[in-house]
């Protein structure tokens, strides 16, 4: 199960809207729409959390370019939310290497759920990115995307469970999550 909000800081505090991520495809349309949320360019908050397996924070502060943290990275390139944090600028790659993945895969006959292998425990998006360019396991981005409104890196790095309440109790803004929760 997937949540998605937008918090909006404005004059008054912050305002918070829940949102559909069906028609996002791309970080840019993800970005735009965190930018319709604010008329006046105030930073805004994309927080995407996929109960007790990832969260991602998406930071846009008017036309700049949007700052991201994965919680973990291997977690959420397993859902289609979380492939859309999950750039290429982000992982290291250069852009285009996807392609490299086909080549990177074992095909020995065993895909039709046979393992010869089991020390993969069963988890195919680890054994598809075991080699070549994996995603890592673990946190990625810009883990500062908070510290200036309150929320240091090592709190970041440390949230679990309900990270996008943390966050806006954190915040002070869970009384207008919880209105969209």
């Amino acid at each position: 199960m997937y949540f998605a909000a937008l918090l909006a800081r404005t004059e008054d505090g912050w305002e918070a809207s829940d949102t559909e991520l069906d028609d996002v495809e791309t970080l840019s349309d993800l970005a735009d729409l965190a930018r319709e949320a604010s008329p006046d360019e105030d930073t805004v908050l994309v927080l995407i959390e996929q109960e007790d397996a990832w969260f991602g924070v998406v930071r846009v502060d008017g036309e700049e370019d949007p700052r991201i943290y994965v919680s973990d990275a291997a977690a959420a390139a397993r859902s289609s939310y979380g492939e859309i944090l999950l750039t290429d600028e982000l992982l290291g790659r250069e852009p285009g290497d996807e392609g490299d993945d086909l080549d990177a895969l074992d095909l020995d006959g065993t895909e039709d759920g046979e393992s010869d292998d089991e020390e993969d425990g069963g988890d195919g998006a680890a054994a598809a990115a075991g080699s070549g360019e994996a995603v890592p396991h673990g946190p990625v981005g810009d883990a500062e995307v908070l510290d200036d409104l309150g929320v240091s890196e090592k709190e970041l790095r440390s949230m679990s469970g309900d990270a996008v309440g943390e966050i806006a109790e954190a915040l002070g803004a869970s009384d207008v999550l919880e209105t969209v929760r």
